[in-house]
């Protein structure tokens, strides 16, 4: 069951975010949302049609190329629509939440260092002949024993309130960021790492970042695929707003999932020309994927019958393009679609990773608007992509000066 949300403070940045366009269809969107959240004091407008409205924003903004505010308002409709808590959108976008939250945290990690000292002091107390060993040994015991903590919610243990609570998942999912920070090696390595941080352009740092930012995503997916059990929304959580993984030719992901009263696309994306592109999910762990029949290889029941619904999305959108056009700038007539279904690992009958290649290879050059994929080929093609970036990335400006010359 979806948990709504809304407040003062979603609507205090709503009005902020209307002053950072000019375009004047953007701002319409703007202005409905605001019509919704209703003034000052009131219920602020919770509930499906705030978060509609939030995302049909975000898309106009992305239709506009202004993405930067296309990701404010998806945000905002994430938080309306319970994906996201509030602490995380102010310290996004409130600068005076975020100083709090950074103060806090300051505040916790000094806690965090003169606990250590304590515990070290303790050890040198009891045994002091002590070497750097034990010390990570006593600090490796306390890290593993903290897993099996409990706080509890029983007479004379501690109960938490539902914002403790939520601070305690915001510490979680700091840690697996942290974790996936690179580390310098060394005291040293530390010194020159912040030498040249202090000199970098802001552009290629970005650039840096979002390459990283990829490379745990990619992993993310590669490690759903792996799991058997992982189902379609799993899949679909680890490929949200990950519109790159799927070529070159899509501007972004739009915002807006549905655009008919029956039909929910998995991923909507949106070509360089502004047209749509569906892409459709299903689980990796595919067991009659391809099959042999009389000796020869074909598609099983589950790929026909996920290319008979994408089939039926693309219908549909055709035969309401003037309307989606004119309600939400998207232009649906002949658009295409990806169908991402199973993977070579699960596929039963001896039938190797090139056969289903080779398989899907055959099958797809009779489609015109449909391709089907496997999550190997999007891995895969994923993969090589960034590949080419980082050798980009790691290309020396001065030698391409010097080769242009």
């Amino acid at each position: 069951m979806t948990t709504f949300r809304s407040g003062f403070t979603l609507w205090q940045l709503v009005k902020a975010a209307r002053e950072l366009t000019e375009d004047a269809r953007v701002r319409e969107r703007v202005d409905a949302v605001l019509h919704i959240m209703g003034s000052y004091g009131g219920t602020y407008g919770k509930g499906r049609p705030l978060v509609n409205a939030l995302e049909d924003v975000a898309q106009e903004a992305i239709l506009q190329g202004d993405f930067a505010l296309a990701l404010r308002f998806q945000r905002f409709a994430a938080y309306a629509g319970g994906e996201l808590f509030l602490d995380i959108i102010e310290n996004y976008y409130d600068d005076e939440a975020r100083e709090r939250s950074e103060e806090h945290m300051r505040r916790m990690a000094a806690l965090g260092a003169d606990r250590a000292v304590a515990i070290l002091d303790a050890l040198c107390r009891d045994k002091p002949a002590a070497s750097a060993a034990d010390a990570r040994d006593l600090f490796r015991g306390i890290a593993k024993s903290v897993d099996y903590l409990s706080l509890g919610d029983g007479e004379g243990e501690i109960r938490l309130s539902p914002k403790q609570v939520r601070r305690l998942q915001e510490y979680g999912h700091m840690e697996m960021v942290l974790r996936n920070l690179p580390r310098p090696a060394s005291a040293e390595a530390a010194r020159m790492m912040s030498d040249v941080l202090a000199d970098v352009d802001a552009g290629v740092l970005a650039q840096l970042l979002e390459l990283r930012a990829r490379q745990v995503g990619l992993a993310a997916l590669r490690t759903a695929v792996e799991d058997p059990d992982s189902s379609e929304s799993a899949l679909h959580g680890c490929l949200k707003n990950q519109e790159w993984i799927f070529g070159g030719a899509f501007v972004a992901e739009l915002a807006r999932r549905q655009y008919t009263p029956d039909t929910i696309l998995d991923i909507p994306l949106l070509r360089g020309d502004g047209s749509l592109h569906v892409v459709e999910l299903k689980r990796a762990n595919i067991k009659d994927l391809v099959i042999r029949r009389s000796g020869h290889l074909m598609l099983g029941a589950p790929a026909h019958h996920a290319v008979s619904q994408a089939q039926n999305y693309l219908r549909i959108m055709d035969e309401n393009r003037p309307s989606i056009l004119a309600e939400h700038g998207v232009d649906t007539r002949r658009a295409s679609a990806t169908i991402v279904i199973g993977h070579p690992r699960y596929v039963m009958g001896n039938i190797t990773s090139q056969e289903i290649a080779e398989t899907l290879r055959t099958y797809n050059t009779h489609q015109a608007r449909i391709e089907v994929i496997t999550y190997e080929t999007l891995l895969d093609s994923a993969s090589r992509m960034l590949a080419l970036s980082s050798v980009r990335q790691d290309a020396d400006p001065d030698q391409d000066e010097e080769s242009a010359a």
